[in-house]
């Protein structure tokens, strides 16, 4: 029973992993559209939309690593 837990944790940090990267990516092609450019070129920093991809990606990314490599 033990066994399937750590194995369970293992499957669900590398699913927060991928799913981290994969919104940090798309925050990063966010950026690169014209109204995020607009945006950032008024005011000098990227849309509240874009930090959120980028925000919840990294945290997302943490947390996965952690579980991974967490006995």
């Amino acid at each position: 029973m033990a066994m399937d837990s750590v194995t369970t944790k293992k499957v669900i940090g590398i699913t927060l992993a991928v799913i981290g990267l994969g919104l940090t990516l798309w925050g990063y092609q966010l950026s690169g559209s014209v109204g995020s450019q607009i945006t950032q070129a008024v005011t000098g920093s990227d849309t509240n939309k874009v930090m959120a991809f980028y925000s919840t990606g990294a945290v997302s990314f943490v947390v996965g690593i952690y579980l991974f490599t967490k006995n």
